[in-house]
């Protein structure tokens, strides 16, 4: 069983920028697929990003394309989240999470068995 730690929510102002780090133990990361999602109150999660085993095509929201940038530590076993522009429509609970080795063409939170607890991300003057 794997186990996720997310760390690096803060409170940042609009045009802000802020990485969040997800790191695992119990279980590797290289060879599975690791998503980040998000969840404002009164919303439904979404999937902001996700990277397949392999690294290749990321996924990322339309409401974050060219802002935010998924990446991957294997010698940490940590996957980052970089977020530019941050917009209080940014505003939101992240969660990563781990799955099957491939993304897929709009993940799921259904397709992700492995949860951390979250890291609050507001955005706000």
């Amino acid at each position: 069983q794997v186990h996720l730690v997310e760390s690096g929510g803060d409170l940042v102002q609009p045009g802000g920028s802020l990485r969040l780090s997800c790191t695992a133990s119990g279980r590797t990361l290289e060879y599975e697929a690791i998503a980040w999602f998000r969840q404002a109150p009164g919303k439904e999660r979404e999937a902001v990003s996700c990277l397949s085993k392999n690294d290749v095509m990321p996924y990322y929201g339309d409401s974050v394309k060219g802002r935010f940038t998924i990446s991957r530590d294997n010698a940490k076993n940590t996957v980052y989240l970089r977020m530019t522009s941050l917009s209080p429509y940014d505003t939101a609970v992240y969660y990563c999470a781990t799955g099957p080795q491939y993304c897929g063409l709009a993940p799921e939170p259904a397709d992700f068995d492995s949860w951390g607890q979250g890291t609050q991300v507001t955005v706000s003057s």
